[in-house]
Order: C-alpha cells, then structure tokens, then sequence
C-alpha cells in the first residue's frame, strides 16, 4: 500500500500541472483525495503505534519497580529465615546437650503436686515455643523462595516487554519514514495548485454554514465539544497534530473534548472503539462520527446533518454534511 501511494502520487503531480480540462482536474483531484485518504490512514497508523509504544514503557516502568519491590521482599524474608534459622538451632543445641527433660521424669522428681503442675505447664510451653519456631522458619523459607520466583518472573516480564517495545521501536521508526515521504508527497501535490484548483480541492467535499442558534443537543459535554471545535473553523490541516493551531482529523476531536476536561482516545480507530456506540439515526450534536472502512477518518456531528472535520492538507477545518463521507459508525462520549 506504501509503495502503491507513493506511485500513484507522483503520478499525480506530474498530471496536474499539465492538465487543463475541468474534467481532468476532477478526476486527478479524486485520485489525489485517495492518495490523500491512505495518508491520513498511515497517519492513524503510526499514532497508534506511538500510543502502543508509550504504554510498552509504563509497563516496563511498573514492572521495573515491580522486580525491585519483590527483590525487596525476597531479602527481607530471607533475613527472617536467618533470625528464625538461629534460634531453631539453639533450641537443637540444647535438646542435644540433654537441656531438655523427659516429662514424666519432671513429675515424678518433683517435690510436691503443685511443683508437678509448674514443671509441666514450663514444659508445655517450652515445648509449644520451639514447634512455633521451627513452624515459623518453615514459613519463612516458603515466603522466601515465594518472593524470589516473584522477582524472578517479572525480571523476565520486563525483559520480554523490552524486547518487545524494541521492536515497536524499530516498526515505528519505519512507519515514520514511510509517513514523511507520503505527507511530502501530498504537500507538494496541494502547495503546486494554481489558486482555482486549490479552491476545487478546498470544495471538494462541500463546506456548509451553520447557525448554532438552531443546534440544540442532549449532551452538555458534546456540544460544548462542537461550540469548541467551531472556533477552529479555518484552522489548517497538520498531520498527527492535536491543536490549538493546526489539527488533523482525530485531533480535532481530541482537542475539542480536552477543552470540556474530557479525555477521549487520540486515533480514530480508538475514538470508534471508545463511548457509546449510536447509530446514523440517533446522531446528537458532540457525537463522533467515523468514515472508510477501518474509520480512518473523523469529525464531530454538529447537528442538522451536518459535521465539523479537519479533512485533508491544504483544507482548513470545515462544516460538511454528515454524509459527504462513507459512514462507518458513531461514538458518544
């Protein structure tokens, strides 16, 4: 698909200069729009792979602080098993030197009843208190070797997610690459417009007005996100960027709810993954709406059929219908 895009756009570029008839410029401003739409899709693409690669370091970091804690645990344990391992071998030591007595030759030796029952209950007690200890080093040596194979499972966790997030690395870095000639690509296409053109491809997709007076909704957090998103009208299209200047598509969305205290996802696709789903039929003002397959594209419904979007390079944020697009669903956050 990179390579495709690529050759379809300086195919593009080498048309549009010479072509004339309106009729051309409408068919080569159609394949600039795809080139432009597999662009924006990479866009999305390598946001989500930024997004994947920042949660990869969280969970290193938490499993780093994991393997320390456990590590922690583990040495304190094993200090216990130390203490506990010492008195169990006093109390062997005595037992060996014959400190300890039969019971029934402490009865009978002794001088009287109540002698017999103190020497018993001593006994008793002494008997129950080296159980308990050895018990306790038992437990000890459990929690010990517990701890440890703790430290040692989420060393090799983070070791792997490591691994893992260094591959994403190396992925992104790609994405990247690939992203950057694309968007020059285009940039080059849209900037070499005569100022008809650029306004053909500025209309492209129908830019309406809208009166707010006449927009009502019944989520107070989505119109306040359309009433934000409004004040970008104009504002130019920037790939990967999330405002206050300039936005693309998601960030758009992104920025307008931001400014309610409203964190939505940052792509698209996750933007259609996230709310609650509502179909074409129940559209309300502030609902996010998807396009292509894949929901490569977004916008923000604004009311009375209609949507605010940042679209493509060269087009500032504008009004369109609500279905100028391919709809691919609907999100209310």
């Amino acid at each position: 698909m990179i390579v495709a895009a690529a050759t379809l756009g300086s195919t593009v570029g080498s048309q549009f200069t010479a072509a004339a008839d309106p009729d051309q410029v409408d068919s080569l401003i159609a394949q600039m729009e795809k080139v432009s739409r597999e662009v924006e899709a990479k866009n999305e693409e390598v946001k989500h792979l930024e997004e994947e690669l920042t949660g990869k370091e969280k969970s290193i970091d938490s499993l780093r602080q994991e393997v320390k804690a456990s590590g922690e645990r583990a040495e304190r344990a094993r200090s216990l098993v130390d203490s506990t391992q010492t008195e169990v071998n006093r109390l062997a030591a005595s037992k060996y030197r014959g400190a300890a007595v039969d019971p029934i030759t402490t009865v009978i030796s002794a001088k009287n009843p109540q002698s017999a029952i103190d020497r018993s209950a001593y006994l008793a007690s002494r008997t129950k208190r080296t159980e308990s200890t050895v018990e306790g080093l038992l437990h000890a040596t459990e929690e010990a070797a517990a701890e440890h194979n703790r430290a040692s499972r989420a060393a090799a966790q983070a070791d792997f997610e490591l691994g893992e997030m260094q591959s994403h690395k190396k992925d992104l870095d790609r994405q990247q690459e690939d992203l950057k000639k694309q968007t020059e690509g285009i940039r080059k296409q849209v900037d070499g417009l005569s100022d008809a053109d650029r306004q053909r491809w500025i209309q492209k997709n129908g830019p309406l007005e809208v009166d707010m007076a006449r927009i009502t909704g019944i989520n107070p957090v989505g119109m306040a996100a359309v009433q934000a998103a409004m004040t970008k009208l104009g504002a130019p299209y920037g790939w990967g960027a999330t405002g206050p200047s300039e936005f693309d598509c998601s960030g758009l969305v992104y920025w307008a709810f931001q400014q309610q205290g409203k964190t939505v996802p940052r792509t698209s696709q996750a933007q259609m993954g996230g709310g609650t789903p509502v179909s074409r039929a129940e559209l309300q003002p502030g609902d996010v709406v998807g396009y292509y397959p894949g929901a490569t594209h977004v916008g923000i419904y604004v009311g009375d059929g209609k949507l605010v979007h940042a679209s493509d390079y060269g087009i500032p944020v504008q009004v369109v219908g609500v279905d100028s697009m391919p709809f691919y669903g609907a999100r209310r956050y």
